[in-house]
């Protein structure tokens, strides 16, 4: 066990000196395994698992989510989903905020991705938010809160790698993440009523539009959200695994993409590209990930932990708090994926061990690492819309995020609390 906190030590270190993380995690990883065993054991074991890794026909599903969304970005349909979502919530106090967070729920079920729907939402919201004069921190902060719902509502990179770390069903836990899902924009529009009945000046409400308009809108959407029935819809129902979903989800993007004119010009030439490099970047991170996490188990620090849990004699659920208290603190200074990366092959065998269901410990695992996504100093869906909007000082980014992150805090507890909130779909599952 004290190998793996020397370990944990290094690789802190060399992230403070910016060495990319998957090289970090496989140096510290293939390192320390040859301390506890031998040099040659140690490269063996590095070719054995990128060899096998490589070869798993369920990573599949990465690159081919990954081009479903970069597919759906291209194709403009965060801008209809915006224009549905307004014309429904766009008269309320706050309704534009609203609109911003409906959106990018729905358009996070399509991408996938936290850090492009927060880039995306911010081009098609900001200017309406700014017509109607709302504050910046609040306009701001309901896009880089939305944007979390990116990597918990399905499908979800995030939720790809935590099945393939833990040996979980994927499609299990793309179900188990609609219900928390919802539940995340029912808790932001709450964070939103919130902010707006203190003071109503930061989000005045837009214009009342009738159900002829509303009815257009929906029309304007119906690809979208027929796609997303059809991938979520098909793997609930068992007509195909999450793998075939996603082929089938990527060649339903190509085609609305095409049929919207959004490939010309070479684009889809660089959606192919883009896709391939976010993927060959993914996997090199996870193969590092793998090196590493087999030095800690040799190591012995999971069975470390649960002796010592067990010396405590703490109770399941107290264990379980402590660890997602761990999480949120990690989140202050690590990234979304590093800290899934680094912290699950350790405490996945303790939750197992307590009893729990690692399905419902996914979610609760995601929905953590959303909250790092918003909370200071590292808060990258922050840095990202201080990318596209320079002149917002990152300081109201984060002042407007707060009752944002906050929300999330109660629906942790709240599905810690109750993990039939994640498990009733999957329990319903069919195939």
């Amino acid at each position: 066990m004290v190998e793996s906190l020397i370990g944990f030590g290094a690789l802190l270190f060399f992230a403070f000196l910016r060495m990319p993380l998957g090289l970090a995690l496989g140096l510290v990883g293939g390192v320390g395994f040859a301390m506890l065993a031998s040099e040659r054991a140690a490269i063996a074991n590095a070719a054995r698992l990128v060899i096998d890794s490589g070869q798993k026909y369920e990573l599949s599903v990465l690159p081919m989510f990954i081009l479903m969304g970069l597919l759906v970005e291209r194709g403009g349909m965060a801008r209809e989903l915006y224009r549905a979502a307004y014309v429904f919530l766009g008269h309320r106090r706050g309704g534009l905020a609203m609109s911003t967070i409906a959106a990018c729920g729905m358009f996070s079920a399509i991408c996938g991705s936290s850090l492009a729907t927060a880039a995306t939402m911010s081009k098609v919201s900001m200017p309406e938010m700014r017509r109607y004069k709302y504050d910046d921190s609040l306009a701001t902060a309901s896009i880089a809160a939305g944007g979390t719902l990116g990597i918990l509502i399905p499908p979800s990179v995030m939720l790809v790698i935590y099945g393939f770390l833990t040996e979980q069903s994927v499609g299990k836990l793309f179900i188990a993440g609609v219900l928390p899902g919802l539940l995340g924009i029912l808790f932001y529009l709450l964070a939103v009523v919130f902010v707006v009945s203190r003071n109503p000046a930061v989000g005045p409400a837009g214009e009342r539009t009738g159900w002829g308009d509303r009815l257009l809108a929906l029309r304007d959407v119906w690809t979208t959200l027929g796609l997303f029935i059809f991938v979520i819809g098909g793997i609930y129902a068992g007509m195909f695994t999450p793998t075939e979903a996603s082929g089938m989800g990527a060649a339903g993007a190509l085609a609305i993409a095409w049929r919207r004119g959004a490939l010309r010009d070479g684009a889809l030439f660089q959606v192919l590209r883009e896709t391939a490099i976010t993927t060959a970047k993914l996997f090199f991170i996870l193969f590092g990930a793998l090196i590493f996490s087999n030095f800690v188990n040799r190591a012995g620090l999971p069975d470390g932990l649960i002796s010592i849990v067990n010396a405590f004699d703490l109770s399941p659920l107290g264990v379980i708090f402590i660890i997602l208290l761990i999480y949120v603190i990690l989140g202050c200074v690590f990234e979304s994926l590093s800290m899934i990366l680094l912290t699950v092959p350790i405490f996945a065998p303790v939750v197992a061990n307590l009893g729990f269901d690692l399905i419902w410990f996914g979610i609760l695992v995601v929905v953590v690492t959303e909250i790092s996504l918003i909370t200071p100093p590292i808060g990258l869906n922050v840095f990202v819309l201080k990318g596209v909007l320079k002149d917002v000082p990152v300081t109201t980014i984060f002042r407007g995020v707060t009752p944002f992150w906050v929300a999330d805090i109660f629906r942790l507890i709240l599905l810690a609390g109750v993990p039939s909130i994640a498990l009733f779909l999957p329990s319903m599952m069919m195939g």
